[in-house]
């Protein structure tokens, strides 16, 4: 499962080797929002976003159809058209809205013959067993369906400090319940959060590792303009990793998880103009990190899953 290129399973290898061709993302923005911001379980958001993590050039009012048409368009472009496509739902909390609009957004994806999945990123406290009913529909139809959980720490109190207003516990019930169905469940996690030592991360990896998870993304912590955790850096509370760190970091945990697990990314991105913190955490960099990991680990002579638990 790991691939020849790199010492780690990566989603472009899973897809290719389901699919046998290119299977490309689609990102589309609609406008949902999250409980820790509309007030029902907290305000202000977690402490790190900026408007849901949109990239800069999606406008939810822009029609979903829309979107995804232009997104083939684009990749059909870059990639040509032998190529098929997922449609990853990712600004906000994808899974907190009523019956009829969530519906109808997923829906929008069987009208495109070239889509064959879709991936639903979303808090694990928003997934009742309603809105799981509703995605494993979509996979009775022949869809491959990923839902995303964002957790980004095993330590609760990091999880209260950045405002998730959400506890590991919520985490692991969205993710037995999920796998109960036919559906794909991606972990988030953000490496370098403030406060938070080697151990903590580890324990991430291996509160991941122990649970029936499919893949996962992870990221390091970087501080965009006009949100809380920029104050809180800007004052000095915290500091962030430079990329070596992060490299010997993200190379521990990904030695933790299992061979099967689908690591769906290595590193986040923002635009320059709206980035403070690291330098590497840029669309120019993204490559940069990916090999500072894989050197990383290729400089251990190890790979995923060289320290996994024992009984897995």
């Amino acid at each position: 499962m790991i691939g020849l290129q790199a010492p780690f399973f990566s989603l472009k290898d899973y897809l290719k080797g389901k699919y046998g061709k290119r299977v490309q993302k689609i990102t589309v923005a609609l406008p949902f929002t999250c409980p820790n911001i509309d007030g029902t379980k907290a305000r202000g958001g977690c402490t790190y976003c900026f408007a849901g993590t949109r990239p800069a050039h999606l406008e939810p009012h822009v029609p979903l159809r829309t979107q995804i048409e232009e997104g083939i368009r684009r990749a059909k472009n870059r990639y040509g058209k032998n190529i098929l496509f997922f449609i990853y739902y990712q600004s906000y909390s994808n899974t907190y809205g009523d019956y009829e609009f969530l519906k109808r957004a997923y829906d929008t994806a069987l009208e495109f013959d070239e889509v064959v999945g879709i991936d639903v990123g979303t808090r694990p406290d928003c997934a009742p067993e309603w809105v799981l009913d509703l995605l494993e529909s979509y996979a009775d139809r022949g869809l491959e369906v990923w839902v995303e959980y964002g957790l980004q720490s095993a330590n609760f109190s990091t999880l209260r400090f950045i405002n998730r207003a959400h506890g590991v516990s919520d985490f692991v019930d969205a993710v037995l319940r999920t796998k109960r169905r036919n559906l794909k469940v991606c972990a988030h996690v953000i490496l370098g959060l403030p406060h938070e030592d080697e151990e903590d991360m580890l324990e991430t990896a291996k509160l991941i590792s122990a649970l029936p998870v499919d893949g996962v993304k992870i990221h390091p912590l970087h501080v965009i303009k006009g949100t809380k955790m920029a104050e809180q850096y800007l004052k000095g509370e915290f500091r962030v990793l430079s990329l070596e760190e992060y490299a010997r970091r993200a190379a521990d945990f990904i030695e933790v998880l299992p061979e099967h697990v689908v690591i769906h990314r290595l590193t986040g991105e923002v635009e320059e103009d709206r980035l403070i913190a690291p330098d590497y955490c840029t669309y120019a960099r993204k490559h940069d990190v990916i090999k500072a990991i894989v050197d990383e680990l290729i400089s251990r002579r190890s790979r995923q899953g060289s320290k996994k638990l024992l009984n897995r």
